[in-house]
């Protein structure tokens, strides 16, 4: 994970270098903010990936003498299926079309961004996945 985050840091100093050119040159100020947010993510996820790095064993991707096979193995475990997000999606989705049709829409998306949300907080704790 170490070569990660040091990519994601370079990249922010890439994204802060443009800003900052692209704010003097163009005067535009969406496309600045956008380059500044995109730094600001980028410090972010950076400096996850390297906190984390300091914590965990080292992994392939850090050893220069590493095989593709030495990768190999369980990565971690990842919900085999879900239908929250769906809920959550659709909740979502009717929200954005409230801020475009009428803020009245959003009484109809909170109940499925609620339940969506709930139930995706609580999937491992009831019914058939109780055990995982």
């Amino acid at each position: 994970m170490k070569i990660q985050g040091k990519m994601f840091l370079w990249l922010s100093l890439f994204f802060l270098l443009m800003a900052v050119i692209y704010g003097v040159w163009a005067k535009e100020p969406a496309g600045t903010t956008a380059l500044v947010l995109s730094f600001g993510l980028s410090v972010m996820v950076g400096y996850y990936l390297s906190f984390t790095a300091r914590r965990v064993d080292a992994g392939a991707q850090d050893n220069k003498e590493a095989d593709v096979a030495d990768d190999a193995g369980e990565l971690g475990f990842f919900s085999p299926h879900s239908w929250q997000p769906l809920a959550l999606g659709f909740g979502g989705a009717l929200a954005f079309l409230g801020v475009a049709i009428g803020w009245w829409l959003m009484y109809f998306a909170a109940p499925f961004i609620l339940v969506g949300l709930w139930g995706w907080v609580f999937e491992y704790y009831r019914g058939e996945n109780r055990t995982q």
